[in-house]
């Protein structure tokens, strides 16, 4: 009997990476330029996950359109220039990973963080490993926790939902996988707490990433 093909969709930021310092000093810094208030860098935990245009409707609380668009402009392009230095992997995701490439599992990514610089990130931090789908918000496709995205990468896998687990740190992922069939795991080192992932009904939580084993491998 052939063994079941599985495979683990990763969330980008608060899953693989901690990005959170990066993204705040950045987005402050275009607050500040705009003479708009900035935030703590813990606050920011509570303003990621929905993608740029929620973390601007967080940080401006209920903005004008125009206002909006230009915050959203602007992030970008100080995003897209700053020197991410204090972006990193969380401690044990590349031993994680490693362990998931010796048991044959296909890993993919799917984020709310825009597609290139979701894909900058792959590329840059994880060039060592197979990552056979990254997909970051793109315009022709909703975003999480909408399950195009995820269902896309069930597709493209060849992998049917039920045998995929999806992995993230908020809600948002935690409604993704329930709306496309998959087998969520939360994790604790990312932007949210315990309380959030089970609201959203986890199906595993783990506190270290290679917990995740103990429950991939059955």
């Amino acid at each position: 009997m052939m063994k079941k093909q599985k495979a683990i969709i990763f969330d980008l930021d608060g899953t693989l990476i901690d990005s959170v310092l990066d993204i705040a000093l950045c987005m402050n810094k275009v607050l500040q330029e705009l003479n708009l208030p900035t935030y703590k860098i813990e606050e920011y935990n509570y303003f990621l996950g929905g993608g740029v245009d929620v973390l601007v409707d967080n940080v401006l609380k209920n903005p004008s359109l125009k206002i909006k668009d230009i915050v959203i402009q602007r992030f970008k392009e100080v995003y897209d220039l700053a020197i991410h230095s204090n972006t990193k992997p969380y401690e044990g995701i590349y031993e994680l990973l490693d362990e998931l490439e010796k048991l044959d599992f296909k890993i993919a990514v799917l984020s709310n963080k825009p597609h290139k610089f979701t894909i900058n990130y792959i590329n840059t931090l994880f060039n060592k490993y197979n990552f056979i789908e990254v997909h970051g918000q793109k315009d022709d496709r909703p975003k999480k926790p909408h399950p195009a995205g995820a269902l896309l990468i069930s597709k493209n896998l060849n992998i049917p939902c039920e045998d995929i687990y999806f992995v993230g740190d908020t809600k948002v992922d935690m409604q993704t996988a329930s709306n496309a069939n998959m087998i969520s795991i939360g994790v604790l080192w990312g932007f949210r707490d315990e309380k959030e992932l089970k609201e959203h009904k986890a199906n595993f939580i783990v506190e270290k990433p290679l917990d995740i084993l103990n429950i991939v491998k059955n």
